[in-house]
């Protein structure tokens, strides 16, 4: 029996590594501030905290947009002979998307692009997310890293990832001796 089948394989060791880095950018206060502004500073470091994770800014307005504010869910799944990978990318064209195997993980990047704003309408509300997008996939070992293969169709890209043959290994039984 292959006791590997059991055990998941962990495919976002990349990107946890990835979220715990500090961002490539940093927001400084070189001024001084007065015990009112270092209370709201210190209150939003609290609410910062609080919401740590979910890559947005509780109140959505102050902060330099995370990483994290578009994120394309996605679905894994694996048979004997193939892992897939579903992303779902709505609004996203084809030629805005890429796809890359670097060692061991495979990166699915691109950008969802804003449509032109309209000068005459006053917006309310946007609900939609824009910007870039990555997601970072650590590799199991049997993947086939050479015969990788996508489709896009209907905003979701689905990854075919075959799986190597593992070796098998001979078990053999030991024989236990008394101890005279």
């Amino acid at each position: 029996m292959d006791v590997k089948k059991f055990v998941p394989w962990n495919w976002f060791n990349k990107e946890e590594e990835e979220s715990g880095k500090p961002m490539p950018f940093a927001v400084t206060d070189k001024q001084i501030q007065s015990p009112l502004q270092q209370l709201h500073s210190e209150m939003d470091k609290l609410f910062d905290q609080a919401f740590k994770g979910f890559g947005v800014h509780p109140f959505g307005f102050g902060r330099v947009p995370s990483a994290e504010l578009f994120k394309p869910t996605l679905d894994l799944s694996a048979s004997e002979k193939q892992y897939t990978v579903n992303v779902e990318i709505p609004g996203v064209d084809e030629k805005d998307i890429q796809l890359e195997i670097a060692d061991d993980t495979l990166v699915i990047k691109g950008e969802k692009k804003q449509e032109s704003e309209s000068k005459d309408n006053s917006f309310y509300r946007i609900e939609r997310s824009y910007g870039s997008f990555r997601r970072m996939l650590s590799l199991p070992e049997d993947a086939d890293r050479e015969n990788v293969s996508a489709a896009f169709k209907k905003g979701v890209l689905t990854v075919t990832i075959p799986r190597k043959p593992t070796q098998k290994t001979d078990v053999r039984r030991v024989e236990i001796k008394g101890a005279s």
